[in-house]
């Protein structure tokens, strides 16, 4: 159940999808004066160096990350707008690149402190004992420890106890690997949990696009969960499709060719009212900086309570 490290894919597609929705929603959020509690379910080890062993295995970020920024750097020098979602989660990221060199990417849990407010805390749940040891580390050099709490424990279980939160306004991130096949039960009954016990909160829930039944099901279950607790929704996915010597799409959508992940969505509960026209002006720059030749492409969709 430790296998994963995220250092492998720091920086990919899925990862600018996420990261976009995540500085979105929080600085949302921070319109409001009164504080706010941050969890993350799965922080993993919370900043990653991009030009290192394990990030340079997989090199995802060089069609992630690195796509998108030279795709911003050739907006501007042609005068073409850059939608605002990419330019503020770019802004997140560029602050651990003061030297423009961008070998730094934050994971979720310092994409958070880095917009958190005094009045504001950030609860991080990991298990993976090599990342908590890196997360623990990173939490004390920054010497907030009475505003960032790392917990050594399942995340899906720990939410429990901290819902609902003082100050009634919280954003709960939950992103598992997935690696095991009982995430996205466990997905589901967190999220059941977590609506009776805070039923005004945020939550933002990231999800593979792959082919197997429990992932092609899911997104359709978080809709659910949403519509039976009353409340609002929206839903993004992002695409960025396949060179024609992966395989065809239908073998890919079948699991019959050699390919790493190319589609990956987030769901979210009690958006902000903003956040589907955010996706909307974002995802059609996402998806043209970020394409393979075949295949891409996104959508958007959003209910009512």
């Amino acid at each position: 159940m430790f296998s994963y490290r995220h250092a492998y894919h720091a920086g990919n597609h899925a990862d600018v999808l996420k990261h976009l929705t995540q500085v979105a929603l929080l600085h949302y959020l921070a319109q409001k004066d009164t504080g706010l509690m941050v969890v993350d379910t799965h922080a993993g080890a919370g900043v990653y160096r991009l030009d290192q062993e394990l990030a340079r295995t997989s090199a995802e970020s060089d069609a992630g990350i690195a796509r998108l920024v030279a795709a911003e750097q050739a907006a501007i020098g042609q005068g073409q707008p850059v939608p605002p979602a990419v330019a503020a989660y770019l802004d997140a990221v560029r602050a651990f690149n003061p030297d423009g060199r961008w070998r730094t990417y934050p994971g979720s849990p310092w994409i958070s402190q880095s917009l958190l407010r005094p009045q504001d805390k950030l609860k991080l749940f990991e298990v993976h004992p090599t990342d908590t040891k890196v997360l623990e580390k990173q939490v004390t050099e920054l010497g907030k420890g009475k505003q960032i709490e790392v917990l050594r424990r399942n995340g899906f279980e720990g939410l429990k106890a901290l819902l609902p939160p003082p100050t009634r306004r919280g954003l709960v991130l939950i992103d598992p690997s997935y690696e095991l096949k009982t995430d996205y039960a466990a997905v589901i009954d967190c999220l059941e949990d977590a609506l009776r016990r805070f039923p005004t909160g945020t939550y933002a829930i990231w999800y593979p696009v792959i082919a197997r039944p429990e992932a092609h099901a899911l997104p359709r279950k978080l809709k659910a969960v949403s519509e039976r607790a009353g409340r609002g929704w929206a839903q993004a996915e992002l695409n960025v499709g396949f060179t024609p010597t992966e395989g065809t799409s239908a073998q890919i959508a079948q699991g019959r060719a050699h390919t790493a992940m190319r589609a990956s969505g987030i769901h979210v509960i009690n958006p902000p009212y903003t956040l589907a026209g955010l996706w909307r002006e974002a995802l059609p720059f996402l998806t043209q900086a970020l394409r393979e030749p075949q295949g891409a492409g996104w959508t958007v969709e959003a209910g009512t309570a």
